[in-house]
């Protein structure tokens, strides 16, 4: 298991690199000046010239990307130009945030997408495979920003069953924060779940085709033992790498929703930024979700150890 660790935290290194060089160069090929965007009410030379030295914006490319990617070794991220603050505080005050949307929409979406994907392989050809694939099909097609209006104006105006928008922390209010958070996790676990019903009835197919399945119904094993410990089991790796990236993405792709249910999350968080030319701000976020979708994939690898007694003990 260590020696797994190690060898992704090597392959990880190059990566990060380039993605770092990726978000540094791209951002400031955006048009716009931060700084004028900052000072817009104020024109003053000397207040934009110390501006521009305090922030080394006026320093060639490379100079600026060796200053920023040594700092961020470091664990500095910058300070926010807009703001003043530290770049890592404000990361860390929106993390959990994000954090509690994306693995609520995860829950909701494993506990829909993996037993209609069951269900659809088990019934192939059937109508509950149709009926299932065509509401997958569905859930991938439908734009979140727009069922996150439905929801809204049904869920919350209509029947006043959840709140419209807004957010509050667990430690503030627990079972107000879940209530909070349904409709957008569930906003966002309607394409994810799409995505886990599908992946997850091609790997069960497969697997319930293999020779050891005919040999477990051959015996007499119930069909659910069959099913849940013999077929499940050996499905689950596919899964489980589309389950961990997916997290990763939703922890990333969560800027319409969070802006339409006013949750003060990385959505929020990154759109201010760059409207506002931030470029640390941006910068920081993008480098910290690359190093969560690192850190997802390095999960997966060490789950399939876990889920594959054959992978302890390599031949």
């Amino acid at each position: 298991m260590l020696q797994l660790i190690i060898r992704r935290v090597v392959v990880a290194i190059p990566t990060l690199i380039i993605v770092s060089m990726l978000i540094f160069g791209l951002q400031r090929m955006l048009p716009g000046d931060p700084i004028l965007t900052m000072t817009a009410e104020e024109s003053n030379p000397e207040v934009v010239a110390f501006l521009r030295e305090k922030y080394r914006l006026d320093d060639p490319m490379p100079v600026q990307y060796l200053a920023w990617i040594g700092n961020v070794l470091r664990g500095d991220f910058g300070s926010s130009i807009r703001t003043g603050l530290p770049v890592t505080e404000m990361i860390l005050q929106k993390l959990p945030i994000t954090v509690q949307l994306a693995t609520m929409a995860m829950i909701m979406a494993m506990l829909i997408g993996i037993p209609a994907g069951i269900i659809a392989a088990v019934r192939k050809n059937t109508a509950t495979d149709y009926v299932a694939n065509t509401v997958a099909l569905s859930g991938m097609s439908i734009p979140n920003f727009w069922l996150g209006i439905m929801l809204i104006m049904v869920v919350a105006v209509q029947w006043k069953l959840l709140p419209a928008s807004g957010y509050v922390p667990l430690t503030q209010d627990a079972w107000l924060s879940i209530r909070s958070m349904l409709m957008p996790a569930f906003v966002l676990s309607t394409a994810v779940a799409a995505y886990l019903m599908r992946h997850t009835r091609s790997a069960m197919l497969g697997v319930l085709n293999s020779d050891y399945i005919r040999t477990a119904r051959a015996k007499g094993l119930l069909s659910k033992t069959v099913i849940l410990k013999h077929a499940l089991g050996n499905a689950l790796m596919p899964i489980v790498t589309l389950s961990t990236l997916l997290f990763g993405d939703l922890l990333a792709g969560a800027v319409l929703t969070e802006q339409i249910f006013v949750i003060p999350g990385f959505g929020k968080l990154i759109v201010d930024a760059v409207f506002t030319r931030d470029y640390a701000v941006v910068q920081g976020v993008v480098l910290f979700t690359a190093i969560g979708f690192i850190f997802m994939n390095l999960v997966a690898d060490m789950l399939y150890i876990l889920i594959n007694p054959r992978l302890r003990h390599p031949q």
